[in-house]
């Protein structure tokens, strides 16, 4: 898998423990909340690897039809085979 790369992000692959430990800075004092800068690199990041773990699910699921398909073809083919 492609890692996000981005100067605002974390380093390394996201997983649900570092999501849930993430602690993202506060803003000056005097002030409210997140900065802007750092929940928007994060969100871009967070999406950036739910689609492409989407990505990576579709290629295994489509390899998985295809070696059903064959695996039903060669049994097809085993029990011709067999019953002659």
């Amino acid at each position: 898998m492609t890692t996000y790369r981005s100067r605002h992000a974390l380093g390394g692959p996201l997983t649900p423990g570092r999501i849930s430990e993430l602690a993202l800075p506060r803003t000056r004092l005097g002030r409210r909340g997140y900065r802007p800068e750092d929940v928007d690199a994060l969100l871009h990041r967070l999406a950036y690897e739910v689609g492409e773990r989407r990505r990576r699910l579709d290629l295994v699921e489509q390899e998985n039809q295809r070696l059903k398909q064959a695996l039903r073809t060669w049994q097809s083919r085993l029990g011709r085979r067999a019953t002659r």
